[in-house]
């Protein structure tokens, strides 16, 4: 294994990873009240405790798609790294079919891995920073200086 591929210490057995936000407006009840947002993250969580270390769950403070809330971001395991996975950043993701995908396709191994399930698909938003990337004319054959 070249040095370029070795995977080191923790990093080789890092689980799928779901990174749930609870900022300012995903996960709160105030601005989204149709959605049990604690069933969600408890749902999530016992996924995470039943997967044999398969799979991991975190909170962290906004995201920043606001307007798109409720977000989790699928990391990929070390393994779906491997096999070209990248973090998937999804929007909208409030009731329990989104809920059931995301928990499926993480099972089923996520990122690199395992195809996301079409519904899941329509949910797929771009992260904040390539969005302005783009928006700022890179990523559409623009050379960069």
């Amino acid at each position: 294994m070249s040095p370029r591929t070795a995977t080191i210490g923790a990093a080789r057995d890092r689980p799928c990873t779901l990174v749930v936000c609870r900022g300012c407006c995903c996960g709160n009840p105030r601005k989204h009240p149709g959605t049990d947002h604690q069933w969600q993250l408890d749902r999530l969580r016992a996924a995470a405790a039943d997967s044999g270390g398969r799979l991991a769950v975190r909170t962290t403070d906004c995201l920043g798609p606001c307007d798109q809330a409720n977000v989790i971001v699928v990391q990929p395991s070390a393994a779906g790294r491997r096999g070209g996975g990248r973090a998937t950043w999804i929007g909208w993701a409030k009731d329990d079919d989104c809920t059931d995908d995301i928990l499926g396709w993480a099972a089923a191994g996520g990122p690199g891995l395992a195809e996301p399930p079409a519904t899941l698909e329509l949910q797929f938003i771009r992260p904040p920073g390539e969005a302005r990337t783009r928006a700022r004319g890179r990523g559409r054959g623009r050379a960069r200086r």
